[in-house]
């Protein structure tokens, strides 16, 4: 029991050690165009542009949808 504890306690420990504050100058270094989830964002807004355009619909990126009115 005494070693599970002590394990345990060490990963949160470990864990918690490499939290940290990123200060808002520091900020633009972590903001590199590796780290985006599109690479050319022209690109993303023109697709998200044409799928709604042809599904006749707005947003689809984390809200409810649906056409029959049951959401």
């Amino acid at each position: 029991m005494n070693v599970r504890y002590f394990l345990w306690l060490a990963i949160v420990l470990l864990g918690l050690s490499a939290c940290t504050e990123v200060l808002p100058r520091q900020r633009g270094n972590l903001a590199l165009s590796q780290m985006a989830v599109t690479t050319d964002a022209l690109e993303f807004g023109l697709r998200q542009h044409t799928a709604f355009s042809k599904e006749a619909a707005s947003g689809g990126y984390g809200g409810v949808g649906g056409g029959c009115g049951c959401n």
